[in-house]
């Protein structure tokens, strides 16, 4: 039975989970999940229980017992048909996302396109995986290995403003790997991962080695508690992370926990402003402004400044803002009305702290309804001011005008997060200095957004991540396995037996 196919007495989708290899129903309470774009209830999604959680373990503990010891290469093919299947949904699957999120349909397209492509670096796990040996390593005739193994049952908490793309950082290499796995999706925007769960449960991947749960904050709890679960996963705000972080580590598990973000974007003198303006605009506005990689402050360094703020003006008066379905639309809506309110009231805080208010600034109410604010761009901000220190997760670019390339690394290196900072320049001294000095986990160079490719672990620092390592590449590898040390010594060999 498919998830979707279940609905409630007014018509509307029920979800369910799924748990070692069945659809089946939570005994928690529900609640809607809300299109943003129109204020329409699309389905309702369970918030399950401690007991909800326990069931998924328990399947998924049982599944590692044989999926450990399957060959790495036949645990990759299941990685060719759900690549396959990943790609033959593409389109309906970005538009589940552009549904329940609000971002416009090439934004959701894209992010499933990075869902795919780490599915695809998956399926080299027979090589990702290999350990490496030294004959006589450990002295003459005893011969050394590390090989790597699996550990068991692992758990990804997905974020709201990626829901396709982010449990793809983690799920495709933990099994892979030979562990199993459970995938708690937001319960904001829960319908993406329902539907690839449908193609799992269609490939007929063995029951128990991939589980759907979802759920709020008290499901998440009874994750981080329970205590055959190895490791946990996360994607989301600073707080959350650092409590996920705190809570999981003390019951002994591995963490991965990103955290928020407040990154900024350098624009020097020579900068090229044709290309630089829609890179800057893409990063601060794209998704409304809700990506943990999106540029939130832009300096100028010495006499661009002028020059930049007309020209982001004039751009930022051609984006369209609505329905992310519709052609056209270059901005969508925000998730919430409760993240609408608190977007507004920090542009409000901006103003009173003393920031210009150079355009935007206003909740946007189409008549058709949802959550829509308008593309915001403040002038003369301090790097003290909260618009500069406190993550907005809107579609707000505070600009802060310095006269160095020093006065601006000093900017990002006031900031409590680490995520990501960028700068436009062809000189590549400024460039390289840039890069040098910065302690950021993604640096992009006339790069807007530091995009996460899935060869490559995509990670923060300070306030950005909790944990040792990131998501993607040869970290999740290193996350989801461990090296056991093999020492090897045949006394046969040395003697030269006979028989």
């Amino acid at each position: 039975m498919k998830t979707l196919d279940r609905t409630t007495e007014t018509g509307v989708k029920m979800l369910q989970n799924y748990i070692g290899g069945r659809w089946v129903p939570s005994t928690g309470e529900t609640q809607p999940v809300i299109n943003p774009a129109t204020g329409e209830t699309v389905s309702h999604v369970p918030l399950s229980t401690a007991e909800d959680v326990a069931a998924a373990v328990q399947a998924a503990q049982q599944a590692f017992a044989g999926w450990k010891d399957v060959p790495p290469i036949d645990r990759a093919r299941y990685m060719f048909a759900l690549r396959d299947r990943l790609v033959e949904h593409r389109d309906e699957l970005a538009r589940l996302v552009t549904i329940e999120h609000g971002k416009t349909l090439a934004d959701a397209q894209g992010s499933v396109q990075r869902a795919i492509e780490n599915v695809e670096v998956a399926a080299g796990i027979p090589s990702l995986m290999m350990g490496y040996g030294l004959r006589n390593g450990a002295g003459t005739n005893i011969d050394e290995e590390a090989v790597r193994r699996p550990l068991g049952v692992f758990a990804a908490v997905a974020p709201f403003n990626f829901p396709m793309m982010v449990p793809f950082w983690f799920m495709p290499y933990a099994i892979t790997t030979g562990n199993t796995f459970i995938v708690k999706p937001s319960e904001q925007d829960p319908g993406s991962m329902a539907r690839v769960f449908e193609l799992i449960d269609e490939i007929g991947f063995p029951p128990g080695v991939v589980n759907l749960v979802n759920g709020a904050r008290g499901t998440v709890d009874a994750l981080l508690d329970h205590p055959q679960i190895r490791g946990i996963s996360f994607v989301g705000s600073t707080a959350v992370a650092r409590y996920i972080y705190a809570r999981a580590a003390a019951n002994g598990k591995r963490v991965q926990a990103a955290g928020g973000a407040k990154n900024v974007m350098v624009v020097m003198p020579d900068a090229d402003l044709d290309k630089t303006i829609p890179n800057i605009i893409n990063s601060a506005f794209g998704s409304s402004g809700q990506r943990c990689l999106a540029g939130s402050i832009v300096v100028p360094v010495g006499p661009v400044r002028e020059e930049l703020r007309q020209r982001l003006v004039e751009a930022i008066g051609q984006i369209k803002v609505g329905n992310g379905l519709d052609e056209g639309v270059t901005m969508g809506p925000v998730i919430s009305e409760t993240a609408r309110d608190r977007i507004v009231q920090a542009i409000e805080n901006g103003r009173q702290e003393g920031a210009e208010l150079v355009t935007g600034g206003h909740a946007v109410q189409p008549e058709e309804g949802g959550y829509f604010v308008e593309p915001t761009l403040f002038d003369n901000v301090r790097p003290e001011m909260q618009l500069a220190q406190t993550e907005i997760f809107g579609p707000v670019l505070a600009m802060i005008p310095v006269e160095s390339l020093d006065a601006a690394i000093d900017v990002i290196d006031g900031s409590p997060y680490g995520n990501a900072a960028s700068i436009f320049t062809e000189h590549g001294g400024w460039a390289r200095e840039f890069q040098t000095r910065l302690d950021v986990g993604n640096v992009g160079i006339n790069i807007g957004v530091a995009a996460p490719m899935a060869y490559f672990p995509f990670g923060g620092a300070r306030d950005s991540f909790f944990g040792t390592q990131h998501g993607q590449g040869r970290d999740a590898i290193d996350f989801f396995t461990d090296r056991q040390v093999v020492i090897t010594r045949w006394f046969g060999g040395e003697s030269g037996a006979h028989w």
